[in-house]
């Protein structure tokens, strides 16, 4: 799960061409009109040629379809042989709040030549993402939201007010739609451009997040699937609080374990030939202190739960040359003098779909302390999973309209594909063998069997794997794997 903050400036500065409204039945391809996507400020115009986007209106509660509508943001790159179009696959972001839109603007090194040239690529912001209703916030309130890593029952009654009153200032600056971002809702969004497109069916290649609206998809419209990838597989089975965290916190010691080998056995690495879980565990203590930088902003004092989840982002490519070197720099760092900057205006707060999407209850302080205590029993370095803030942003909300329960799709064609490293930070290898196991004869797993975050752009096996199954329909056999590739990063 990619956790990124688009700015809502930014949000605000990009202008569609063509809204059209999809009634909730119709098929239009002609509703949609196109035009050149907006170079942002210091984009390469180059690389930004090409792409297409357009503005769809869909409604901001499916189940009131003739209620009111806001805008979709979609983009779309068409196949540069079109001779050889096989039709349109469409990419499903990550996130919470990745743009999909941004996705095929600048981001299309993501897909193969192959892809590029059989297929119209289509993406989106999803509904309260980006350039699509964006869920935006005062931003002087979102910057005082609480630490995850709660230490005291008036932390946790603190927390529950403050969630109810940010979901208040969220509701009443974003407008309506703020109550529907549930993935369930853009499952409808995705089928809407489809039919906005004349499609009949879609191919889909979701990642991280992403994968929860493909299964979703599948799962409502299984006979308008042409094929499916899933990867970095995110998976919704039905789960308890306790269960979810034990996962989550699980994926991420491993990856460190996988890095703290890397360090042991090779010379890139800048601690090579010191003690590194030593130096970790002495880094937190001195995070506690208010006496490191934050990884992400040198100027500020890094706390325990800002200094882990900066670890883990860099666990995602992986990067663990620069790991070590961070590491090494922070070692030898002055404390901080500065203080964050008090935000004016608003802001966006993509993470809140965690709370339409996942229930994860925690009845009181005890409980949650509980949690605590399991996962830094179990973890010994990664003591804070960087996680837990999708309990902790929740607690004291109304229930999830989407919780967990396991996927139960029936009437593919071919099996979905499904893909995951062996060491994933975010979507661990044990969420996609139980994905796997709920879709059974529906989904095919391929392990990559090194690390990081995503794995198709990890090697020519994967990509190769996945491409022929995109393009041919060639189903891998079932225990098909990939070597691993040293990461460089």
């Amino acid at each position: 799960m990619k956790l990124r903050t688009p700015a809502w400036s930014v949000a605000l500065g990009l202008v569609f061409a063509g809204v059209v409204a999809l009634p909730a039945t119709a098929a239009q391809p002609d509703a949609l009109q196109w035009s050149d996507c907006e170079v942002k400020p210091k984009e390469d115009p180059a690389l930004v040629a090409g792409s297409k986007c357009a503005t769809l209106q869909v409604p901001v509660d499916w189940n009131n379809p003739n209620g009111p509508t806001f805008g979709l943001a979609i983009a779309r790159r068409t196949a540069k042989s079109p001779e050889a179009r096989i039709g349109t696959l469409v990419f499903g972001p990550g996130g919470p709040g990745d743009s999909g839109v941004d996705r095929i603007r600048t981001g299309m090194s993501r897909f193969s030549d192959t892809l590029e040239d059989r297929f119209d690529i289509v993406s989106l912001d999803p509904r309260g993402i980006a350039r699509s209703n964006p869920v935006v916030c005062s931003a002087a309130l979102l910057a005082k939201q609480p630490t995850p890593v709660i230490t005291s029952r008036a932390e946790f009654d603190r927390t529950i007010r403050y969630n109810r009153e940010l979901a208040k200032d969220c509701r009443a600056n974003t407008g309506p739609l703020y109550d529907h971002i549930d993935t369930l809702q853009t499952v409808r969004d995705v089928d809407a451009i489809r039919a906005a497109l004349g499609e009949s069916k879609l191919s889909f290649h979701g990642s991280s997040y992403g994968t929860l609206l493909g299964q979703q998809y599948a799962e409502r419209y299984p006979h308008r699937v042409r094929a499916l990838v899933l990867e970095s597989v995110f998976d919704h089975g039905d789960a308890t609080t306790a269960s979810w965290l034990d996962a989550q916190a699980a994926t991420v010691q491993d990856s460190f374990d996988e890095f703290v080998n890397w360090c042991a056995t090779t010379t890139s690495c800048s601690l090579h030939g010191r003690d590194v879980r030593a130096l970790w565990a002495d880094l937190l203590v001195r995070a506690g202190r208010g006496e490191l930088p934050d990884p992400r902003q040198a100027a500020v004092k890094a706390t325990p739960y800002s200094l882990s989840f900066g670890v883990f982002r860099m666990l995602y490519d992986p990067k663990w040359v620069g790991l070590a070197d961070l590491l090494k720099r922070l070692d030898e760092s002055a404390p901080p003098t500065g203080e964050p900057p008090v935000p004016t205006g608003l802001t966006a707060n993509p993470l809140a779909p965690f709370c339409r999407d996942l229930s994860l209850p925690v009845r009181n302080y005890a409980e949650f302390a509980g949690h605590l205590r399991r996962i830094a029993r179990n973890n010994p370095d990664m003591r804070i999973t960087p996680t837990v803030m999708a309990v902790t942003n929740c607690l004291g909300l109304p229930k999830a309209p989407n919780p967990q329960q396991d996927v139960q799709v029936r009437g593919l064609k071919i099996p979905a594909l499904l893909a995951n490293s062996l060491h994933d930070p975010a979507t661990g290898y044990a969420g996609a063998t139980s994905v796997a196991r709920q879709l059974g004869r529906q989904g095919v797993l391929v392990t990559y069997e090194g690390w990081g975050h995503g794995s198709y752009n990890s090697g020519p096996c994967m990509r190769q794997t996945i491409d022929d199954y995109l393009v041919a329909l060639k189903v891998p056999v079932r225990g098909t794997s990939c070597a691993a590739v040293p990461p460089t990063g």
